[in-house]
């Protein structure tokens, strides 16, 4: 039995992935090209990586777990067929990539079962991060946050007396016109920092109420590493030459990655020391 077991997990699963990749291979080329050449849909470069840490954080709970045939797999590779067309027929782009992604985890399920994917739902929720914003959704976004960015960075900057003066999301310096969306679009900040904030709270032990309230403020943690990028990406366009100014821009939307990281390590601190619990583990009390 447990030979059969092997054969399933090592041969047979890989095999049936491969064929569904395959089969709706337009679809994901379209995807990765996207991630690849447009920078609004960067996050998607980290999606897979993401899932994989959290599944391998979760290793333990396939200690019981044994592969077993699903007909639920071929139902999730009908619909996923189905969403395919429905969204080439209506050019709905969204339909189209999750039509991709249900038919890749239906081959899965299909053959190692349905009870896997609920062992592991935070690498689950984290694949979705594979689909590209749409424009209308990133716009509805995006714009505010451009906004809100342009506002603060605009008082700051005059705070240590820097020379600036802003119409709109566009900022002057040096005679220089910076447009926010030139020099840090927000857009790109907040899908990438969601998920790196999903990988943070799923991957520290800690309660469900303490995860939400971290989820909850990552758009201000996003609104926050964006002013901090923004700022240096101004003077840089502002003072320096076009080709030192984009690596600027390029490094710092990188670099407040690891930024918003500690942003979230510090929320988790404040936290203890206002002796919120934290821990999803009961701590045992001490008595005098």
């Amino acid at each position: 039995m447990k030979q059969t077991h092997w054969i399933l997990v090592a041969l047979v699963a890989p095999l049936m992935v491969v064929l569904a990749i395959i089969a709706t291979l337009g679809v994901w080329a379209e995807i990765w090209h996207l991630a690849f050449h447009n920078p609004e849909n960067s996050h998607i470069l980290l999606a897979l990586p993401v899932a994989i840490w959290l599944g391998a954080l979760r290793r333990s709970r396939l200690r019981h777990w044994r592969p077993k045939p699903s007909p639920v797999g071929p139902v999730m590779i009908g619909a996923g067929w189905a969403l395919i067309a429905a969204g080439f027929y209506y050019a709905i782009d969204l339909a189209q990539h999750l039509g991709a992604l249900l038919a890749v985890g239906g081959a899965v399920i299909s053959v190692l079962g349905h009870r896997l994917p609920m062992l592991f739902k935070p690498s689950l929720i984290a694949l979705f991060f594979l689909f590209p914003v749409p424009g209308r959704f990133r716009q509805h976004i995006a714009i505010p946050l451009q906004e809100i960015s342009a506002f603060v960075s605009e008082h700051l900057l005059a705070l240590f007396g820097v020379a600036v003066e802003r119409a709109g999301i566009v900022l002057q310096i040096n005679g220089h016109d910076v447009a926010v969306a030139e020099a840090c679009n927000g857009m790109r900040m907040v899908s990438a920092l969601g998920l790196i904030t999903f990988a943070f709270v799923f991957s520290v032990p800690m309660r469900k109420k303490v995860r939400l309230l971290l989820l909850a403020l990552s758009p201000l943690i996003a609104l926050i590493v964006n002013i901090i990028r923004l700022i240096p990406t101004a003077l840089a366009y502002g003072y320096a030459e076009s080709d030192t100014a984009g690596l600027v821009h390029d490094i710092g939307g990188w670099a407040v990655l690891a930024l918003a990281l500690c942003l979230l390590w510090g929320c988790l601190a404040l936290l203890r020391w206002l002796e919120v619990p934290v821990s999803p583990y009961p701590v045992p009390k001490v008595t005098a």
